[in-house]
């Protein structure tokens, strides 16, 4: 059977959210076909994930949620995948399906994903870094079928798609490639923007996740898109921005707002978001921070409903009762988050003329003391 779509990570993210989203299409009758998943690193615990996905048919995914207060508990077994491959052990394989069979790449390879490897060379039967890799692939396809490939990478990056075609193209002018293959690469492939919005709080072992009710799979339009499959929570739209805008300066700040206070105030290790919102001060304060901080910034370039009915549902989600999205996970990177998530609103209103006092998001964005 041909495996058109290609994804590249084995995170509980992308079994909860793309893969799922397939699997529920494949059984309509509404997608291209089965994933062949790639696994970039080297880590044990993606390679038990490989192994699992390999020898079994299906996996379960939990979810589990609120939905305008009403708990929502079902089970799906997701059955997209069609075969699992290690890059280091089944790079043939991989180049033999990537010209042969895949039409789509999808790809969630984390916070570094993109970072480039110095040592990575042309000459290497596999490359180091994912983009590297994307480049030898696309040129081996480029010399054998010169039919191009749709790339819809769910990176947390702003524009992934155009981000990581220059990241390509970079590494292709690097290496001293044809400038045929360069133009190819621009004009043959495509390259779309997208924004993925669930929260997928564990992961099952060998393989599966548990996962909230509320999925979002926002994608920017561009002449000729064709998607590889259809699903409710799929949304095709002319510009992305306010997609990435709500959840960036709501969802997410107010995860790294949440964050912050734990590692400020020194609570407990294990607290999850549900459990720092049962303190009453605490709740009031990210309250207090949506209300005069965060919204009037969403009713001054005129996304004011959309604002706050999307906040409504955040706090549907920080109250999920079946979710443990534990704080110290969320105060990764926490600099990096804060100066993106606090610092880009701050900014936005800058950008928009709009002077309004920010002062819980200026205390945040203070230097935090580490924690051991």
């Amino acid at each position: 059977m041909p495996l058109p779509i290609m994804q590249f990570g084995t995170s509980r993210f992308l079994q909860a959210h793309v893969d799922l989203f397939v699997g529920e299409a494949l059984s309509r009758g509404d997608a291209v076909g089965k994933i062949v998943v790639v696994q970039t690193t080297n880590s044990p615990e993606s390679s038990r994930r490989v192994e699992a996905l390999n020898t079994r048919q299906s996996y379960p995914v939990m979810i589990r949620g609120l939905d305008r207060g009403r708990p929502i508990e079902r089970r799906v077994d997701v059955e997209s995948i069609g075969r699992a491959l290690q890059a280091q052990s089944d790079w043939a394989e991989i180049e033999r399906l990537f010209i042969e069979d895949v039409r789509y790449v999808v790809s969630n390879t984390g916070d570094r994903g993109y970072l480039l490897n110095p040592d990575d060379r042309f000459e290497y039967e596999v490359p180091r870094s994912f983009p590297a890799k994307i480049a030898k692939l696309l040129h081996r396809r480029w010399e054998r079928t010169g039919t191009g490939v749709t790339f819809l990478p769910c990176e947390l990056t702003s524009r992934n798609g155009d981000a990581l075609r220059d990241i390509v193209i970079e590494i292709a002018q690097h290496w001293g490639l044809e400038t045929a293959f360069v133009t190819w690469l621009r004009s043959e492939c495509m390259w779309v923007n997208s924004l993925v919005d669930r929260i997928v709080s564990e992961a099952l072992h060998p393989i599966g996740a548990v996962a909230e009710p509320y999925a979002l799979w926002a994608v920017q339009d561009q002449p000729g898109l064709q998607f590889p499959c259809k699903h409710p929570d799929i949304k095709v739209v002319a510009d992305l921005r306010p997609y990435e805008w709500l959840k960036l300066y709501i969802l997410n700040l107010g995860h790294t707002f949440l964050a912050d206070r734990w590692l400020k105030q020194r609570r407990p290790g294990g607290e999850t978001v549900r459990e720092a919102l049962q303190d009453p001060e605490l709740l009031s304060d990210l309250l207090t921070v949506y209300e005069q901080e965060v919204l009037p910034v969403f009713v001054g370039i005129g996304m004011g409903n959309e604002a706050t009915a999307y906040k409504d549902t955040v706090l549907d989600r920080f109250a999920n009762p079946f979710l443990d999205h534990r704080l110290s996970d969320i105060a990764s990177n926490h600099d990096e988050k804060k100066q993106r998530r606090i610092g880009g609103l701050l900014q936005l209103a800058s950008d928009n003329n709009l002077t309004l006092p920010t002062p819980q998001l200026m205390e945040c964005l203070k230097s935090c003391p580490q924690r051991v």
